[in-house]
């Protein structure tokens, strides 16, 4: 299972509304220290897909 630390790696560049290096929106990134542990489990699964899209579609920016 995922840990629901903060997924932020310090690379925050964004694609409209979502950050290329965690997957997350900004809403999302804004209200994490207030998510509950299945809040952020449901944002985790989401920024996964959204990262996996990019990766996808070659707009990822790698390290």
């Amino acid at each position: 299972m995922m840990s629901s630390k903060n997924p932020c790696i310090s690379l925050c560049k964004f694609d409209d509304d979502i950050c290329l290096g965690c997957g997350r929106s900004k809403k999302e990134i804004k209200s994490w220290k207030k998510m509950d542990k299945g809040e952020r489990h449901a944002v985790l699964v989401q920024s996964e897909l959204r990262l996996a899209a990019f990766k996808n579609a070659g707009r990822r920016k790698r390290k």
